[in-house]
């Protein structure tokens, strides 16, 4: 294998290490929504509220709460990976189609909101937004014992996990609220890799510098209308945060003399959205737009990343004690097929955020006027995609990537 080749195929194991770690958050690197109530209505939370709950999805929402409310809970994400490296049969023996073993994961969220006056409320929340990964070790280490032409998927296990804390402060008056949220930002990140056997030299085969962790700082800052006739118009953004997750990324790229020209940083991209929300006796309907700007954002941006329109479609129906929700999300992926090979192999094989579409129901039961339980349940039908990888020279012609998901979400609401 060539000084050329070694490369490519390095650039492409640093670009799907830096990825891969990003895995199973839907929208790109992002849930949907966090919190059962929004999560269960397609993710829609600019312009209805939903209490405690909305403290990060728009903190203006915060004014609806009548007292002191908070909310908490999580979500259960079971996401089912399977990636097919597909050979040229003239070159390779077939490789054989992997699953990664990172197939459950437990997001947390807590939310709390206070009215201080008729004017003036205040919130705090924390939230899990990304912890995810990708495990395709399947036994320590196999890749540098495999025979020559067999990769194994490099023996990636990744993770990243991000934790955002907010404290929204909040103005009302008659209908208009405006409200704006600091935000700190925790996030670790670790890479561990196996080259196979030929491609490196086995004392120094694998890869990894132990977990990085950063704190970074942003805001979000939202808006909202209430008509006073059921219909709500409301608009939020949100700033990016940088985070540098030192060593991690300049260790995983070494081997290979590569340089990123973002160094180990790794940028939470900015994003803004609108919505609406209409009211009639026991129905509402809601839409939501955002874009999330990937392309401008350290780091995402060197793997070719799109920016992405979200659209948000959710119903409620509420009778009585307790509410019925239905919901629909649609983005188009981030990750698309560029001029670079490397890129396109280990998007897929590393990183195959490639859910587009999502299917949503949910409900709460209120027991009486302070205690209620929301639930969510989520569904992402698999998505295909393919890739070409010929130009690399490593006998492999695609990569096939087949990405579904399933989460469901659990909250408990006291009101006081």
């Amino acid at each position: 294998m060539n000084t050329s080749t070694f490369k490519k195929l390095g650039a492409g194991i640093t670009l799907s290490l830096l990825t891969s770690t990003l895995l199973h958050a839907t929208n790109g690197d992002h849930l949907i929504s966090v919190g059962a109530k929004a999560r269960g209505m397609g993710g829609v939370g600019i312009a209805m509220s939903h209490g405690a709950e909305s403290t990060l999805n728009n903190p203006a929402l915060i004014t609806a709460v009548e007292g002191t409310e908070i909310s908490f809970g999580g979500t259960v994400f079971m996401p089912d990976i399977q990636t097919q490296l597909n050979a040229n049969p003239n070159a390779l023996p077939p490789q054989g189609q992997l699953t990664s073993d990172a197939d459950m994961n437990m997001i947390p969220e807590v939310s709390l909101a206070h009215k201080i006056n008729e004017n003036v409320y205040v919130g705090i929340g924390m939230w899990g937004t990304a912890g995810m990964g990708t495990d395709y070790s399947q036994g320590a280490g196999i890749a540098n014992t495999l025979p020559q032409g067999k990769f194994n998927n490099f023996d990636m296990v990744t993770n990243l996990q991000l934790m955002q804390f907010a404290v929204p402060l909040a103005y009302k008056t008659n209908g208009f609220s405006i409200a704006i949220a600091p935000i700190l930002q925790y996030g670790n990140l670790d890479i561990n890799y196996v080259m196979p056997t030929g491609m490196a030299n086995p004392m120094t085969a694998s890869f990894g510098a132990g977990l990085a962790q950063d704190f970074g700082f942003g805001f979000s800052a939202g808006v909202t209308y209430d008509f006073s006739n059921g219909l709500v118009l409301g608009a939020v953004y949100k700033s990016s945060i940088d985070m540098e997750y030192t060593n991690q990324l300049s260790t995983a790229t070494a081997p290979f003399g590569i340089t990123l020209p973002d160094g180990d940083h790794l940028e939470q991209p900015a994003e803004f959205g609108v919505g609406i929300a209409y009211t009639m006796d026991q129905h509402t309907f809601a839409f939501d737009y955002k874009q999330i700007q990937w392309s401008s954002a350290k780091g995402y941006k060197d793997f070719g990343w799109e920016d992405q329109d979200v659209y948000a479609f959710g119903y409620q129906y509420t009778q009585d004690n307790w509410a019925l929700r239905l919901g629909y999300n649609y983005a188009k992926s981030a990750v698309v097929e560029t001029q670079n090979p490397a890129i396109n192999m280990f998007n897929l094989l590393g990183f195959p955020a490639t859910e587009e579409q999502h299917y949503t129901v949910g409900g709460s039961y209120a027991f009486n006027e302070q205690f209620s339980v929301d639930i969510a349940y989520v569904y992402a039908p698999t998505a295909t995609e393919t890739f070409d990888v010929s130009a690399l020279g490593l006998g492999l012609d695609s990569v096939t990537t087949d990405h579904r998901e399933d989460s469901l979400s659990f909250q408990l609401t006291y009101k006081f």
